[in-house]
């Protein structure tokens, strides 16, 4: 038997079954029939290459245990390991992850985060870069809950998941500092973003405390991508600043400065030391493998998968430090992992790890940040300096 006149309706199968189109509606809905319309009705049905609308009947239950992550750039591999735990937390309680890439266009934030409103998804987590009024307007008015992985200002009536970014970076400074580096060069993303913002503070900072004068000759301010780190690089090379060291605000960024080093002839750590932020998989396959600030972008995922799931699961008060009014905040603090691209004790053997880091050291960031984090990889020595906290903490941009 088969259909004639396009898919198989609730009409035709009624008709191919013999029974009345209420019947169907209610083997169809699962909402019991005489054993025999069941039967006739789930041949029918089959024989006509019935497909159940999944969707159209979570949509009148309300559910439809769907949930979408945005994020800037799917290339990423911050975000891929952010995909990873949020799965591993959402997946076992039956929801589908859709994702979307936004490209970090505000205008596809905003349309995601006002697509709630459709009910093809029970919830959002969005890693937005820059945040504006509008974002703000938009999120805090969202027709379902909404998790975001980032910085927002003070008081945002928003759940939300934050890394210390500026922590990280004075990590990364101060640990080149320590390694004799005088002449530290800066590769930064776009300015006007979130990230961008933090990472030059930290970097300023750190110059600051180690007595080092802030020249802006030193700083190229470019995109996230390992191409953009790459003619960085070879611009401030061609400039003849004499730079024996260089930090670049993510793990792309860096990946293009040490190759674009080494077309050059220069030796990664002796000639130019090289610091990332991200501590991704690009750090740990690199050749040498990079020192990177882990920003703990896996943990991140997990804990805002955790936030949201808590929202939708009864709407408890979200994971985290929270406030008077039960908004969830974490702060995920970074910690330095070093390896061969700056040398140092024990990283001329980085390379040899399964993951590229079994000789890297964990130097955690200081005091002051919520959301324990579970530290070092289990065959990594964790290096303490004087303010560092007893434990890695962790989490966002």
């Amino acid at each position: 038997m088969t259909s004639s006149g396009g898919p198989p309706t609730v009409e035709t199968i009624a008709a191919a079954a013999g029974v009345s189109i209420a019947s169907v509606s209610r083997v169809l809905n699962g909402h019991g029939a005489r054993p025999d319309t069941v039967r006739r009705v789930e041949q029918a049905a089959a024989e006509l290459g019935y497909v159940p609308n999944k969707v159209a009947r979570s949509l009148k239950g309300g559910r439809t245990r769907q949930l979408t992550f945005a994020m800037p750039d799917i290339g990423n591999p911050a975000y891929v390991s952010m995909v990873r735990q949020i799965q591993a937390v959402t997946k076992p309680l039956g929801y589908r992850l859709l994702l979307h890439s936004t490209d970090a266009v505000a205008k596809d934030e905003l349309d995601v985060v006002r697509s709630l409103a459709d009910r093809t998804s029970d919830g959002l987590i969005i890693c937005p870069i820059r945040v504006t009024e509008e974002h703000l307007a938009a999120l805090t008015t969202a027709s379902g809950p909404v998790v975001v992985i980032g910085s927002l200002p003070q008081g945002a009536r928003v759940d939300s998941v934050r890394a210390d970014s500026v922590s990280g970076a004075v990590l990364a400074v101060r640990h080149l500092v320590a390694l004799g580096r005088r002449r530290i060069a800066f590769v930064n993303g776009p300015a006007d973003t979130v990230p961008g913002a933090n990472r030059a503070a930290g970097y300023r900072t750190a110059l600051a405390a180690a007595g080092l004068a802030v020249n802006e000759a030193l700083t190229v301010t470019t995109d996230f991508s390992v191409e953009a780190g790459a003619a960085a690089a070879h611009r401030l090379l061609d400039a003849g600043l004499g730079i024996d060291s260089v930090f670049c605000a993510n793990d792309q960024l860096a990946l293009g400065a040490a190759h674009a080093a080494q077309d050059r002839g220069l030796r990664i750590p002796e000639d130019l030391a090289v610091v990332g932020m991200d501590d991704s998989e690009l750090a740990r396959a690199g050749h040498p493998a990079l020192t990177s600030v882990d920003l703990g972008s896996g943990e991140r995922g997990r804990l805002a998968a955790q936030m949201l799931v808590a929202r939708l699961e009864g709407g408890a008060p979200a994971t985290g430090s929270g406030d008077a009014a039960g908004v969830g905040r974490v702060t995920v603090a970074p910690r330095l992992v070093v390896r061969a691209s700056t040398g140092g004790a024990g990283a001329a053997s980085a390379d040899a790890g399964t993951r590229g880091d079994r000789a890297a050291r964990c130097v955690p960031a200081g005091p002051g940040h919520s959301g324990a984090r579970t530290g070092a990889p289990p065959t990594a020595a964790r290096e303490r300096t004087p303010d560092a906290s007893t434990a890695c903490a962790g989490s966002t941009i």
